[in-house]
């Protein structure tokens, strides 16, 4: 990447930071719009649902992807490993995999299901509760031990 277009981007371990801000956008929205298309009973707004789920989920997917290839290469200490690392892997695989179960079911049933609406909102919520989980270990290690980055010098320990 020419660093005079993107700076910044000379200044990352991996490409995994850049990719994981389309589920954090697409997911939420995608549980918003279904909210609104329950509340409204407009399926213009299930449709909106449906297509951000399918972006978020393809989002999720990548971001997964390339996280999971660049972890090893993470520097940051073992302790910041097992508390942030390991479980923001556990709970983001999980979002994923709910998210496209989720899809899946809503592609099936276009829109949404129609006789499980409930069901399928409070999976929705789950799945954003998940999400917001899941990128707190993210940040944390962003923010707190400069995973990802190279500002100052690695290892940094955990503190609870």
């Amino acid at each position: 990447m020419p660093e005079g277009l993107l700076p910044g981007y000379s200044h990352l371990q991996n490409i995994h930071p850049v990719l994981v801000h389309f589920p954090l956008a697409f997911l939420p929205g995608a549980a918003l719009s279904y909210a609104l298309a329950w509340v409204s009973r407009r399926e213009f707004w299930a449709w909106a649902g449906l297509w951000m789920l399918a972006l978020g989920t393809l989002g999720a997917a990548a971001a997964a992807a390339s996280g999971l290839y660049g972890a090893e290469g993470v520097m940051v200490a073992r302790t910041v490993r097992a508390h942030l690392l390991e479980n923001h892997e556990r709970v983001m695989l999980g979002v994923l995999a709910l998210s496209g179960a989720l899809l899946l079911w809503a592609a099936v049933a276009r829109p949404w299901p129609v006789k499980a609406k409930t069901a399928f909102l409070a999976l929705l919520a789950v799945m954003t509760a998940g999400l917001i989980l899941g990128a707190d270990y993210g940040g944390r290690m962003v923010y707190d031990y400069n995973a990802g980055g190279n500002a100052c010098p690695q290892p940094i320990e955990f503190h609870g």
